[in-house]
């Protein structure tokens, strides 16, 4: 089983690896996003907006968060829109892979109807992909596919998702192979084919979620 990399390990090139013994030697290269050489205000370059389903359009921006555990600057989805089928996406442009190794650090700020954050990755186009998710108003990890705009559950586990405080997750995909980890630890796995080809990965919220996100490191995998 592959170890979850420490938050030490800061990835620039291929072999610079420490996903663990199986990852540090199938990881082709990696990258590490801490937004602090963005504008505040702004949105990061290389990164876009999109939104599943229905409700108003989602607000991403950088904001400031002395809190932050790679720095003042954070991504953040600001809008509150209570929608429930409403799930904002901040997409980045690479890498585009099928196999890949993605682990954040978000919290969960605010929100009535929901408060949760995720990673989406074989991202088609804002109706197409898998994601994972934490709830804080519902103490869980869940792992979906998406299919033309139709989100289906096809894995997850109960887990104190705390409030307010930062929180390491991430997600391990190889072929039909998923590894959901949270904390630290391998949380559970699955296997999925319904989407088996190449596409990008976002950050993810759902419904009136304010969330921040840091310290992202992004690893493609053969």
């Amino acid at each position: 089983m592959p170890i979850f990399p420490s938050r030490r390990a800061l990835l620039a090139a291929a072999g610079m690896s420490a996903f663990g013994a199986s990852g540090a030697a199938n990881a082709r290269a990696a990258r590490r996003i801490d937004f602090e050489g963005d504008a505040v205000s702004a949105l990061p370059s290389g990164v876009t907006v999109a939104l599943t389903g229905g409700g108003i359009p989602p607000v991403w921006r950088i904001v400031e968060d002395t809190t932050a555990p790679a720095g003042p600057k954070v991504l953040a989805q600001t809008s509150t829109d209570r929608t429930d089928n409403r799930f904002p996406l901040a997409i980045f442009a690479q890498p585009e892979a099928a196999n890949i190794d993605v682990r954040i650090r978000f919290k969960a700020v605010a929100g009535r109807k929901d408060r949760a954050g995720g990673i989406a990755v074989r991202l088609r186009d804002p109706n197409n992909y898998y994601v994972v998710r934490a709830n804080a108003l519902e103490d869980n990890v869940r792992l979906y596919h998406v299919v033309k705009g139709r989100r289906s559950q096809f894995a997850g586990t109960s887990a104190t998702v705390p409030s307010g405080t930062w929180l390491e997750l991430g997600l391990r995909v190889e072929g039909e192979r998923f590894e959901v980890f949270f904390e630290g630890r391998s949380l559970y796995t699955a296997t999925d084919k319904t989407l088996t080809g190449a596409g990008r990965v976002a950050l993810w919220t759902k419904a009136d979620s304010v969330t921040h996100f840091d310290d992202i490191v992004i690893a493609t995998l053969p």
